[in-house]
């Protein structure tokens, strides 16, 4: 599927004036602020309605459920959830505990639950109304991620993060510095109120939990492209799917999102440059690879400065590890690049994976060495859809207010709720976290061990998501 480049928001311009928020771990939050007005308020709610089959007439006078109240009602709850799975997390594939809490509880409601998906994945299925006439309403599709990082924590919190596991063959401190607790929380939290007002429903919701988001362990599958592939949208396809992620980078309680392109794809290489060893007294009885991995380096820089079209979607390649050699007086027969790509663009991304693999040749060959690259496919771009954000859009304003819902800038971080975007319109959108007299610019980031999460921006991502679902599928 060829993904739509770098466009202009499908909000109104006129709606729009200029605002910086701070960048961090590749969130980049300068934005437009979006300034909506009642008018378009009322209007995109009148479609919204209009879509899960009301009259304009009972869009202006049917009351939707209460989302703010419903949300203070589970605020609590989500809060006590958040610090428990905070302090027990568990990486990725292996959120047993976890899947097991949220099990018990989608049952305590009364879902249908499936369990073991993708390896740890839980599915919920809330049946609701059906729209005038008695036709089935639309299936909306709710995903919150469930893993921990790697990562020791630092943060003095009485529910602190202990634990340790094995990452990668090494003994590793294990927490949620990525905020995936408090997004398994919220959804809980959604899932509890949706139930409560299931008979103003007219269609469905599709609850996600998802594992492995951070990446599967070497060797293993795993996230949103193991549940796609098992099967998780073959019986039904939702008509809509939304997600939400916590930021550092904003504000407690401000929204981003963005229509279009959002997140960049990325993928990984491999770059093994080989040579002829011989001692470092004296080279020319040898192919030193390391000269020729230094200018591989330095040539695949003019691939995004000098060969693609970065008006039409920025670009990065960057090289994170260079390994080889062992001693100062031998030069090595082989050295090993490794490194990532973030697009916005289909295509480019295409384009760029070919050039980086010619130029790695091309360049060792001058030097009488060899270069074989090798690509690992990651996450796709993330795609908002334009629609869905416009009539959306307004529902997160009527939550947070005009000034503190923002348009992000886009972001070289990269989600697998990409893949879902793939199979069904989607919506993902992100959630400040970081407290009041805390200057986000100097925040510690998502995937920080110091990474910190202000709670009372909990409720405010349980009334939005709540009110988008509502909205979506609301039969008052």
């Amino acid at each position: 599927m060829t993904l739509p480049s770098v466009s202009p928001s499908a909000i109104s311009k006129s709606a729009i004036s200029t605002s910086s928020i701070p960048r961090s771990f590749g969130f980049n939050f300068s934005a437009n602020q979006s300034r909506f007005s009642k008018t378009l308020l009322a209007s995109a709610l009148a479609l919204s309605f209009m879509a899960a089959g009301l009259s304009s007439a009972q869009a202006a006078t049917g009351a939707m459920p209460d989302a703010a109240k419903l949300a203070a009602g589970v605020e609590q709850k989500v809060i006590d959830w958040r610090r428990d799975l905070h302090q027990h997390p568990e990486l990725s594939n292996r959120e047993f505990r976890t899947s097991k809490i949220i099990e018990k509880h989608l049952k305590s409601l009364g879902l249908e639950v499936q369990t073991g998906v993708a390896h740890t994945g839980v599915v919920a299925i809330l049946k609701g109304g059906k729209l005038q006439g008695g036709k089935p309403g639309p299936l909306i599709a709710i995903r919150a991620d469930m893993d921990a990082l790697p990562v020791t924590e630092v943060v003095d919190l009485p529910f602190a993060s202990k634990v340790t596991d094995t990452y990668r063959d090494q003994k590793v401190g294990v927490m949620h510095a990525c905020g995936h607790d408090t997004h398994v929380a919220m959804l809980m939290g959604v899932a509890e109120n949706l139930v409560k007002v299931k008979d103003s429903l007219a269609g469905d919701v599709m609850f996600i939990f998802q594992p492995a988001e951070e990446g599967a362990p070497d060797g293993e599958e795993g996230g949103a492209e193991l549940m796609l592939k098992e099967g998780l949208f073959a019986k039904r396809k939702p008509d809509q799917v939304f997600g939400m992620h916590v930021t550092s980078s904003m504000p407690s309680g401000m929204i981003g999102v963005r229509s279009g392109p959002a997140m960049a794809s990325e993928d990984s290489f491999t770059i093994k440059v080989k040579g002829r060893q011989t001692h470092g007294s004296r080279p020319w009885n040898g192919v030193d690879p390391i000269v020729a991995a230094a200018q591989i380096i330095t040539n695949v820089q003019t691939i995004v400065s000098r060969q693609v079209d970065i008006t039409k979607a920025p670009a990065v390649v960057s090289f994170g590890a260079v390994n080889g050699g062992i001693r100062s007086n031998i030069i090595p027969d082989e050295v090993e690049l490794i490194g990532t790509i973030r697009t916005f663009d289909q295509p480019m991304r295409a384009n760029i994976k070919v050039r980086l693999a010619e130029m790695a040749e091309l360049s060792a060959k001058t030097l009488g060495a060899t270069a074989t690259t090798e690509i690992h496919p990651g996450y796709p771009v993330v795609v908002n859809n334009p629609e869905l954000v416009a009539s959306m859009s307004p529902v997160l304003a009527s939550v947070v207010g005009d000034k503190m819902l923002i348009e992000p800038g886009l972001i070289t971080g990269a989600e697998d709720f990409s893949y879902y975007a793939l199979e069904a319109p989607g919506m993902f959108f992100f959630l400040g976290v970081t407290p009041k007299g805390t200057d986000p610019e100097t925040a510690a980031s998502n995937h920080s061990p110091a990474f910190y999460v202000d709670e009372s921006a909990l409720k405010v991502g349980v009334e939005a998501m709540t009110k988008v679902a509502l909205t979506a599928l609301n039969a008052q």
